[in-house]
C-alpha cells in the first residue's frame, strides 16, 4: 500500500553515505556524483550532497568546477503565541514566526497556465488543507539517521499570515520514541501523494529556509508509482527541487535519483547566489521546469542546472516520464547535515508562501 511505503521514505535523498535504499531504515557509504555548470550569475559546484565514507564536507566553488564529495536542551515550556522566531525565551519555544511577507496573488506566467496551487491563506493557526496534503509521521530515522519525529500536530505545521510554517522544535519531543530513544526534536513532513500528482510542467515554491547546524529543509518530488512492489525506490524516480543544510545556508542543491544514479551518486549540482550570503535571510523561489526529455532547475529567475537522458549512466533508465507527487519537510540531523549544536536556534522554521504547479499553454 502506498501510504505504508511512504511512512518509510527518507528525506530528499541527496544525502551522503547511502548505498542501500535510503527510503528504508538502513544506509551505507556512498560515492560522489558530478554537477553541471552554472550560469554567469550563479556559481555552480558538483556532487551536491554526495559524500565519501570519510565524511569531510567541501564547499562548492565559484567557478563551476567539480567539487569534492560532501561528506542541547532548552528550558522547558509550551510554545508561545507571539514570540520572535528562533529566540529561546525562558517561557519556552515561541510559536509565531517573524518577517512574514505580504500575501501574494496567483501569478500570471507568460507561456504557462496555473494547474494547481496552495497559497496557504487560511486563518492563522489553521492546519494544512487536508484535500491537498497529508502527513508522514514517525521517528524511524528515515534512512538517513535523522533525529526528528514527524508529527501531525498543527504546532509543527500550520498556516499563519499567508504562509505554511513548518517548525522543528525541541519542546515536547521527549514524549515520542525515536530510533535512538526518547526523541529530541519534532517537525513535519507533508505530501500530496494520493491527492495530487503531476507529469511535466513548472513546479515551484517560494520559501524562506531555516539556518543552523543540523537543519535540513527540502522541497522535492517522488514518482507516484513508488508503491508498486515491482518498482519502488529508486526506480520510481526522485527530483529534489531544493535541499539546503543549515551549516551551509548559502548553498542550494538540486538533484535527481533513479536506477543506477541514486543515494550518494545522484545527478546533482549545487549553486550559490553571488550577492546573497545566506538563503535563509529571505524568501527565494525554487523551481523545476520538467519536460519529457529534460529537467531544468531554477532559483528565482536563474537557471543553474539542466539534466537530460544523456546525463544518466550507460545501461540505466530515465524514469521521469510519469506523474510525481510533492513533498515539503524540515529534517533535523542525519548523515549529511550532522546534529544540531549549541548554536542552533529552535524553533527552526521554514516559511512557504506558496506551492504552484503550471502547465505549458
Amino acid at each position: 500500500m502506498v501510504t505504508a511505503l511512504i511512512s518509510g521514505l527518507a528525506c530528499a535523498c541527496s544525502s551522503p553515505a547511502l548505498t542501500s535504499d535510503p527510503h528504508s531504515s538502513e544506509g551505507g557509504a556512498g560515492s560522489s556524483g558530478a554537477g553541471s555548470a552554472g550560469s554567469a550569475t550563479v556559481a555552480s559546484g558538483a556532487a551536491a550532497g554526495a559524500n565519501a565514507s570519510a565524511g569531510a564536507p567541501a564547499s562548492p566553488t565559484n567557478a563551476g568546477a567539480s567539487g569534492a564529495p560532501f561528506m542541547p536542551p532548552l528550558a522547558s515550556g509550551g510554545a508561545g503565541a507571539g514570540g520572535a522566531a528562533g529566540s529561546n525565551a525562558s517561557g519556552g519555544e515561541p510559536g509565531t514566526p517573524v518577517n512574514m511577507p505580504p500575501v501574494t496573488s496567483n501569478p500570471v506566467m507568460p507561456g504557462w497556465d496555473l494547474a494547481w496551487s496552495d497559497e496557504f491563506n487560511a486563518a492563522d493557526g489553521t492546519a494544512v488543507d487536508a484535500s491537498h496534503w497529508h502527513h508522514d509521521s514517525g521517528g524511524s530515522g528515515w534512512g538517513n539517521q535523522e533525529l526528528e519525529y514527524y508529527t501531525e500536530d498543527a504546532s509543527n505545521a500550520e498556516q499563519r499570515a499567508g504562509n505554511l510554517v513548518i517548525s522543528a522544535k525541541r519542546d515536547g519531543a521527549s514524549s515520542h520514541s525515536c530510533w535512538y530513544g526518547a526523541c529530541q526534536y519534532t517537525s513535519a513532513r507533508l505530501l500530496t501523494s494520493g491527492k495530487f500528482s503531476t507529469a511535466y510542467g513548472r513546479v515551484e515554491a517560494r520559501i524562506k529556509v531555516p539556518a543552523g547546524k543540523g537543519m535540513w529543509p527540502a522541497f522535492w518530488m517522488l514518482g507516484d508509482n513508488i508503491g508498486d512492489p515491482n518498482i519502488g525506490w529508486p526506480n520510481c524516480g526522485e527530483i529534489d527541487i531544493m535541499e539546503i543544510i543549515g551549516s551551509e545556508p548559502g548553498t542550494l542543491h538540486g538533484s535527481m535519483h533513479g536506477p543506477g544514479y541514486s543515494g550518494g551518486a545522484p545527478l546533482t549540482a549545487s549553486t550559490k547566489l553571488t550577492n546573497v550570503a545566506n538563503l535563509s535571510d529571505d524568501f527565494h523561489t525554487y523551481a523545476v521546469e520538467w519536460a519529457p526529455d529534460s529537467v531544468k532547475f531554477f532559483i528565482d529567475t536563474t537557471l543553474y542546472e539542466t539534466r537530460t537522458p544523456a546525463d544518466i549512466p550507460a545501461g540505466t533508465g530515465w524514469v521521469f516520464n510519469h506523474p510525481f507527487f510533492l513533498i515539503l519537510n524540515v529534517a533535523v540531523g542525519g548523515q549529511w547535515p550532522g546534529s544540531p549544536d549549541a548554536s542552533t536556534q529552535f524553533p527552526a522554521q521554514m516559511l512557504v508562501d506558496y506551492v504552484r504547479v503550471f502547465k505549458a499553454e
